[in-house]
C-alpha cells in the first residue's frame, strides 16, 4: 500500500510510517480509542447520507409524481429543506474522507472539516424550526388511509427499514445535536501535541455555537406568535405591526414620560423590543386594558443617564431619570422610574437591545414575511373566539424572574401591567365583621 505523505511544521514531507512511529502507533490505548471515535464519525456520516438519499429519492421523488395527492406547499411543510441538507452533507462526508488516514486512522485530522462547514450547518435551523409543522401535517394526512398506504409503499420500494416517515424525518434534528457529543469524545482521546488537537477543540466550540444558534432561533420563532397575540390585544393600534421590525421583547415596565415644552408628565407602560420602544396607556377604569399611544425607533437613539436634581433642558427636578436622544431629529425624551433599581434595569435593557440587534446582524437572523403574516393571522383568529382579556398574575411573577422576559401566550395585558403595580395588602374588613357577636351563628 502506498504511503500517505504528511507535512511537517518546516514544510518537509514525512511518510505515514515515520509519522506513526513519532506518534507511537499501536502503543497507547488512547490512540486506539481515537481510531474508534474517528471510525464511528465516518460510519455514522455514511449511514446518514444513505438515510437522506432514501428520503429524497424514496419519498419526495414519489410524492412529486402524485400531484393529485400533494401540493408543492405541502411537500415543503413535510420535508422542509432536507434536500439542501442532503447536498451539504454529501460535500461534508467527502471532505471527511479526504482527511481520513486509512493506514493510521488515529493520525487523521478531521477537525478542520467541521470548521469549514460550520456556517453551512446553520441550514439545520430552518429544518428544526419547521419540524413541528411537518409532524402536524403528517398526523393530519395519515388519518386518511390512502396516505398511509402510499407512504408505506414508498418505504418498501426504497427498501428502507421499518420506521414511519415521521421517524425518518426526526434524524436531521438528532444529527445536528450529536456533533458536539462526537467532537467532545474525539477531543478526549486527542493528545494536546497532536496536530488535530487545536482544530478539534475549535470545532467542538463551533458546533456547540451552531446548536445554540438553532435553539435560539427556534425560541425566537415561537415568541413571534406571543408578540402577535400581545399586539392584537392592544386597543387603537396604529401603524405597522411590531413584527415588521421586531421579534423579541427585551423588557417592559411603567415609566413617567415628561414632554416638552410645558414639561407635562404622563404615566405610561413601555415595551422595549429590538429596534423599537412601544408606548401604551392604561384605561382609567379597566386597568387591564391598554391603548396604543406611540413608538420610537431605537436604531438611532442615544441613551443618556441623568443625575438626580434639576434638569437644565426641561427645567424641572427629576429623580431616577434617563433620556433618549434621537440623533436624526435631535429630539430628547425624558423618563423617570419609580426606584433607582428600576432605572438600572431599563439602562441595562437598552444595552441588551443593541446587543441583540448586533447579534442578529452577525448571525443573519431574520423572520420571513410568511411567518410574520401567519403569526398575525393566528392572533386574529384567536381574538375571534371571544376569549376574555383577563389573565392570572402567576405568569407575571414568572416573567419577572426571566433573564429575557417573553410575552404571555394568552392575552398578556393584565400580567404585564402587574409588573409595575404594587401589591395591595389584604383587607381585614370581613375578618373584623365576623368577630362581632350579633353576626355569629
Amino acid at each position: 500500500m502506498e504511503d500517505c505523505p504528511l507535512k511537517l511544521e518546516d514544510g518537509r514531507e514525512e511518510d505515514s510510517r515515520n509519522a506513526a512511529h513519532r506518534y507511537g502507533v499501536g502503543q497507547t490505548t488512547k490512540d486506539q480509542m481515537r481510531t474508534n471515535v474517528i471510525n464511528e464519525i465516518l460510519s455514522t456520516e455514511r449511514d446518514y447520507i444513505k438515510h437522506l438519499k432514501d428520503i429524497c429519492e424514496g419519498y419526495i421523488k414519489q410524492c412529486r409524481k402524485r400531484a393529485d395527492m400533494f401540493t408543492e406547499e405541502q411537500l415543503k411543510i413535510i420535508f422542509g429543506n432536507i434536500e439542501e441538507i442532503y447536498k451539504c452533507q454529501k460535500k461534508f462526508v467527502k471532505a471527511l474522507e479526504k482527511k481520513f488516514n486509512k493506514d493510521y486512522p488515529h493520525l487523521s485530522e478531521i477537525g478542520s472539516c467541521f470548521l469549514e462547514y460550520q456556517n453551512e450547518f446553520q441550514i439545520y435551523s430552518e429544518y428544526c424550526n419547521n419540524h413541528p409543522n411537518a409532524c402536524a401535517e403528517l398526523s393530519r394526512l395519515t388519518k386518511v388511509s390512502k396516505y398511509v398506504y402510499f407512504f408505506e409503499a414508498c418505504r418498501l420500494l426504497q427498501k428502507m427499514i421499518d420506521i414511519s416517515l415521521d421517524g425518518f424525518l426526526l434524524t436531521p434534528v438528532q444529527k445536528i445535536c450529536k456533533y458536539p457529543l462526537q467532537l467532545a469524545e474525539l477531543l478526549k482521546y486527542t493528545n494536546p501535541q497532536h496536530r488535530d488537537f487545536k482544530d478539534v477543540e475549535d470545532a467542538l466550540n463551533a458546533m456547540k455555537n451552531v446548536a445554540r444558534l438553532i435553539n435560539e432561533r427556534k425560541r425566537r420563532l415561537e415568541n413571534i406568535d406571543k408578540i402577535a397575540q400581545w399586539q392584537s390585544s392592544i386597543e387603537d393600534w396604529e401603524g405597522e405591526d411590531v413584527l415588521v421590525k421586531s421579534s423579541e421583547l427585551i423588557y417592559s415596565g411603567e415609566l413617567t414620560k415628561i414632554s416638552q415644552p410645558q414639561a407635562k408628565s404622563h404615566q405610561r407602560m413601555f415595551f422595549l423590543f429590538d429596534h423599537q420602544l412601544v408606548c401604551c396607556k392604561k384605561d382609567l377604569l379597566r386597568r387591564d386594558i391598554l391603548y396604543y399611544k406611540s413608538r420610537m425607533s431605537m436604531d438611532n437613539m442615544e441613551i443618556l443617564d441623568v443625575e438626580d436634581g434639576k434638569d437644565k433642558d426641561f427645567n424641572i427636578t427629576v429623580k431616577n431619570a434617563f433620556k433618549l436622544h434621537c440623533k436624526d431629529t435631535e429630539e430628547v425624551h425624558l423618563f423617570c422610574a419609580k426606584k433607582p433599581e428600576h432605572k438600572q434595569r431599563w439602562l441595562k435593557a437598552f444595552e441588551n437591545e443593541r446587543r441583540q440587534v448586533q447579534l442578529d446582524q452577525e448571525t443573519g437572523f431574520s423572520i420571513t414575511e410568511v411567518q410574520k403574516k401567519q403569526a398575525m393571522l393566528n392572533a386574529s383568529k384567536q381574538n375571534q373566539t371571544g376569549k376574555p382579556k383577563v389573565v392570572t398574575r402567576t405568569y407575571y411573577d414568572f416573567l419577572m424572574r426571566q433573564k429575557h422576559p417573553t410575552l404571555p401566550t394568552n392575552l398578556p395585558q393584565q400580567q404585564v401591567f402587574m409588573l409595575a403595580e404594587p401589591k395591595r395588602k389584604p383587607s381585614n374588613f370581613w375578618q373584623n365583621i365576623s368577630r362581632l357577636a350579633p353576626f355569629r351563628k
